[in-house]
């Protein structure tokens, strides 16, 4: 326990000053991870819990009831193994063949099924949504996925407002209407459903709150305000604030991460230059305001002193897949071979920093909410874009299963 809390701690700490090579760490394919995902399974309680983060000290997961915001997020690991074990198989060594993944994912889904008819998760039912959609990837005729991508596309369309023109994100009373920079990656499901049903208007209802998100939530350097206040009835902006970052002026590293990769969605979704643009515009800011030991901090303006700031694992997991998704979405080989290697050197540092075999969780040093003093944690959805991210960078040629190293073809940085 000692050893896992200065493990922790580790986070605290402004490490030696080192430029990271394009290295891809070899810990996203250990044998570890199916085992550790495995044995989560086996742990989730009945009725329906899951996990969402750790506590600070052995690293032990923290279970919840299904009507919490991050639920998609382990089901849709079950998910991500299946992808693993068919781009790599199953052999002894990387111990992917210990379980059946999708059946798993499948039986962890089902807790979710209720919350299609009734939630308290306003505009996160997108994230609710995760799995239907990943089982869509696996079976496009599954009508179970097919019903809850489509009845959580239609409570978030319920949510928008054309005079705001956006998707409320946490409910207030009016004429306060909110929005904050997470919802980018809530509007998949619109497009997905659109895609089942053919119904445009859910298409609109996303183009037109990544318009607004553009004009009102970043500011001209590429940082990101978290939260925009508007007025429900005149949709004029009435505060611009954060919930979860240092200040209302400061950058919320999560949230810039969360708006790289929605903007890339939005670009591959529409191919309309000015979500690329943006996505661009983010990604610049994320990486030019890494510290020189590349881990990526809590928020990128929190002081140094008199304590220095935290990590956030699952902040740089995630920015790691909305950098290789712009990869993908290049056409310059230049463009391409900048944010693969930017997204290989975040995971190499965060792999240094946070990869503990003793927690449950596959990281350590996530920041859920620090104002809230929820910090030096595993979080779910950091391992799940850690895996995704593993996942990602097999299919684009730039590692191999068993070792993770990096594709000759783009050589080192």
């Amino acid at each position: 326990m000692v050893q896992s809390r200065m493990h922790a701690l580790a986070a605290l700490v402004l490490l030696t000053p080192n430029v990271l090579g394009a290295t891809v760490p070899s810990e996203l394919f250990s044998p570890l991870i199916p085992q550790k995902v495995l044995a989560t399974f086996k742990s989730l309680p009945k009725p329906a819990q899951y996990p969402q983060y750790t506590d600070q000290e052995a690293g032990d997961w923290q279970f919840f009831a299904p009507d919490t915001w991050t639920s998609g997020f382990f089901p849709s690991t079950g998910y991500a193994l299946n992808r693993r074990k068919e781009l790599c198989g199953a052999t002894s060594s990387n111990q992917l063949g210990v379980a059946d993944w999708l059946e798993l994912a499948r039986e962890a889904s089902a807790g979710l099924v209720p919350l299609e008819v009734s939630n308290h998760q306003g505009h996160d039912v997108g994230f609710l949504s995760f799995p239907f959609v990943e089982e869509l990837l696996v079976n496009p005729h599954n009508q179970t996925a097919i019903t809850g991508v489509n009845s959580f596309a239609k409570l978030l369309a319920n949510r928008f407002n054309p005079v705001v023109g956006c998707t409320r994100s946490w409910d207030a009373p009016d004429p306060d209407f909110q929005v904050i920079i997470d919802n980018m990656m809530n509007l998949e499901v619109l497009f997905q459903s659109a895609d089942l049903t053919g119904n445009n208007t859910l298409r609109k209802i996303a183009i037109t709150h990544a318009d607004t998100t553009i004009k009102n939530h970043i500011r001209p350097d590429g940082g990101t305000w978290h939260v925009i206040h508007y007025n429900t009835f005149t949709g004029a902006v009435t505060a611009k604030k954060t919930a979860q970052g240092f200040s209302d002026n400061s950058t919320w590293s999560r949230g810039e991460a969360w708006g790289i990769y929605g903007f890339a969605n939005m670009y591959k979704r529409t191919g309309d230059t000015a979500y690329y643009e943006t996505a661009v515009h983010l990604a610049n800011y994320f990486l030019d305001n890494l510290p020189a030991d590349g881990i990526v901090p809590w928020d990128f303006n929190a002081p140094l002193v008199p304590a220095p700031r935290p990590a956030d694992s699952s902040a740089a997991t995630l920015a790691a897949n909305g950098l290789l998704l712009l990869s993908q979405l290049e056409h310059s080989s230049s463009l391409k071979k900048k944010w693969s290697d930017a997204a290989i050197e975040l995971l190499a540092g965060i792999t240094k920093l946070a990869w503990n075999p003793s927690w449950e969780s596959l990281l350590s040093n996530g920041t859920v909410n620090k104002p809230a003093n929820n910090f030096l944690t595993g979080i779910v959805y950091g391992d799940y874009y850690y895996i995704r991210a593993g996942n990602e960078l097999i299919s684009m040629g730039l590692a191999s299963c068993d070792t993770g190293s990096i594709n000759k073809a783009y050589g080192s940085a």
